[in-house]
């Protein structure tokens, strides 16, 4: 917990739900994004640019409005950076683009934690401050005696 502390003093601004490793003298990066119900996970260690959800890779995910969402972080950031590390992420819950959010968040702050690099912290936060910030946005609960949140039962005057 001390190497966060370390990166927070580093970065401009802290950067929420990151752990920072070392396995050996391995620098691993592990970082959360979460957008409603959809939780994911991505682990950053150096590499060859390899980026895998769930075992797949990024290029041939089957949703295209979802891969071009969890591929954001990764343009912003250039070729220079994404060469050099490999990305595993897991994650689960919610529907489709929920998780594509929650990926893209993971990713974004893990290489912003594993690079140290304000200038690319700044360049998400003035592309997309949710990437880094999170959605506080919840579902509303269903109330009792009504199918969902806030139906109501039809009114007719005549």
């Amino acid at each position: 917990m001390s190497q966060s502390n370390e990166i927070s003093q580093k970065l401009s601004r802290p950067i929420p739900s990151v752990t920072i490793q070392q396995v050996g003298n391995i620098k691993v990066v592990i970082a959360t994004g979460k957008k409603k119900t959809a939780i994911a996970r991505a682990v950053i260690r150096p590499g060859i640019g390899r980026v895998r959800i769930n075992g797949i890779p990024i290029e041939i995910w089957p949703i295209e409005m979802a891969r071009l969402k969890m591929m954001e972080p990764l343009i912003l950031a250039g070729k220079d950076i994404i060469s050099k590390v490999d990305i595993d992420v897991n994650v689960k819950g919610g529907g489709y683009m929920g998780q594509a959010s929650a990926v893209r968040m993971a990713i974004a702050r893990g290489l912003i934690a594993y690079t140290e690099n304000n200038q690319l912290l700044e360049l998400y936060m003035k592309y997309d401050p949710s990437m880094i910030k999170g959605d506080p946005r919840r579902r509303e609960p269903k109330k009792p005696g009504l199918k969902r949140a806030r139906s109501k039962r039809q009114k007719a005057y005549r």
